[in-house]
């Protein structure tokens, strides 16, 4: 759990005051606005690892690596394997 904001020096007195009608001395969650969303991953580095690791992967085959030995250096199935030499963003990524 991440830590929380003190509202008391961070909002404005009216709003601060607006809030406290609704709930006091309690943690609120407040969603981020739309525009601002980050995706899956994107925060704790999750996702930045995993292209790196997929981007390997392609670059392996390229270089003329078996599916089947890939996936045991990944520890991952040849299906798995197979998903990201063939999947969606493989093809974007050839198109780009």
């Amino acid at each position: 759990m991440s830590s929380y904001i003190n509202a008391d020096g961070l909002l404005p007195p009216d709003l601060l005051r607006e809030i406290q009608k609704y709930v006091q001395g309690s943690l609120v969650y407040i969603p981020r606005h739309p525009d601002k969303h980050l995706g899956w991953g994107a925060k704790n580095g999750a996702r930045d690892n995993l292209d790196k690791r997929n981007d390997a992967i392609r670059a392996a085959k390229s270089e003329g690596k078996r599916i089947d030995d890939l996936a045991d250096s990944y520890g991952m199935s040849p299906d798995g394997i197979r998903k990201i030499l063939y999947g969606r963003k493989a093809r974007t990524a050839e198109n780009s």
